[in-house]
């Protein structure tokens, strides 16, 4: 786990924790490539961004490493972009809703506020399972009243060196991209929970 010091435009010290995997832990490149560290230097002095991603995380073991992540860090905010894995892995669209509202009630149990990234599956998984697997989003944050974040990845697809050759995780090229995506929606959450 990586912890960054960075600012941002708020007055006190806020605590964020990704909690994500390989989509956001830099996979194959060093870590000051990948996005997380990026927003870390975009943002400044102000927040600190607690990397807690971990390449081929399900949500199933995110949700159970999540206590100790919060006990150690006592994040202000948790942002969870996770599930990529259970979807390649055919897991019950069920199953990925359970795990991730465990994991949401956890943050919010622990103070922090909550935000959803939405993922989206290769095509290839089928129409039926890929309805019912990226419905679960907008349906948890409904349930909890929490944001959801649009996918980051959905306009880098089809632009070329954005992706790596396996087609599903992010070049070292597209992570400042990333960065500022991310960075739009947690201002906007870091503003909300100001006002």
């Amino acid at each position: 786990m990586l912890l960054l010091t960075c600012t941002t435009l708020v007055q006190a010290e806020q605590r964020v924790l990704v909690l994500g995997d390989s989509l956001s832990d830099a996979y194959n490149m060093p870590r000051e490539a990948g996005w997380v560290y990026r927003l870390d230097l975009a943002l400044g002095e102000g927040a600190v961004m607690i990397d807690g991603s971990i390449s081929g995380d399900t949500t199933s073991g995110a949700r159970a490493r999540l206590e100790a992540l919060l006990d150690a860090q006592d994040p202000d905010y948790l942002i969870v972009i996770l599930g990529g894995n259970d979807g390649l892995r055919g897991l019950s669209p069920n199953q990925l809703k359970a795990n991730l509202a465990d994991i949401i009630e956890q943050g919010q149990r622990a103070g922090a506020a909550v935000a959803l990234m939405q993922i989206r599956l290769p095509a290839n998984l089928g129409r039926r399972y890929l309805d019912q697997f990226e419905a679960v989003y907008p349906a948890l944050a409904d349930q909890f009243d929490i944001p959801l974040w649009p996918f980051f990845l959905e306009d880098l697809f089809d632009q070329p060196g954005m992706m790596m050759a396996d087609g599903i995780h992010p070049s070292e090229r597209a992570q400042p991209l990333l960065a500022e995506q991310v960075e739009a929606q947690l201002q906007n959450l870091l503003n909300s929970k100001q006002d």
